[in-house]
């Protein structure tokens, strides 16, 4: 374990119990969130590099055009 990470700890083991055990849950679903987009991204590399092929084609074909933050 990293000092961090053991820095962190130590201040979470001041919390009431409630807020630890709500501390632990998040960080739980935090890393399963974590898991679960890279797995998504995994399957999806092979569709994304076509979206950028095809974004790459319309680009040099003068199809795009600039975009301008002051118009958002």
């Amino acid at each position: 374990m990293n000092t961090l990470l053991e820095k962190a700890i130590a201040e979470i083991t001041k919390l009431p119990e409630s807020e630890q055990e709500a501390f632990a849950a998040w960080v739980l679903e935090e890393l399963a969130s974590e898991r679960r987009w890279d797995e998504v991204f995994a399957k999806s590399a092979d569709i994304l590099a076509l979206l950028a092929d095809e974004a790459l084609a319309e680009h040099r074909m003068g199809k795009t055009q600039l975009l301008d933050p002051d118009d958002l």
